[in-house]
């Protein structure tokens, strides 16, 4: 199943690249935590990041409308509105979904 998300992303990353005026808003989830980075692939450097390590009440889909909203704070701070999302070969749905839409519902674009 992981090999064929990786073959996935692998195909995704090909069109799919950050720059300044839109960065790469990336996801990774784990069975346990999911985790989210603003990147700027020209430079290669990471903007901001979020994950629900800290996070101690609700569900995983809870904690991961939060993440999301928390990276789009931190994305703001930092004066981006706009990114592309890349959801790293996973499914839109569940906690990936949840995390765009936190994201969203704080302000970021896409």
């Amino acid at each position: 199943m992981n090999k064929t998300r990786k073959k996935r992303h692998k195909r995704i990353r090909g069109r799919i690249q950050g720059t300044a005026e839109r960065p790469r808003l990336n996801v990774y989830r784990s069975n346990k935590h999911i985790y989210a980075q603003i990147i700027n692939d020209k430079k290669g450097v990471v903007l901001a990041s979020a994950n629900d390590r800290d996070v101690k009440k609700g569900t995983k889909k809870e904690k991961a409308r939060q993440v999301g909203e928390e990276v789009a704070t931190k994305a703001q701070k930092e004066g981006i509105e706009k990114v592309v999302f890349d959801r790293g070969g996973y499914k839109y749905h569940g906690r990936v979904k949840e995390l765009a839409e936190g994201a969203r519902d704080k302000g970021l674009d896409f």
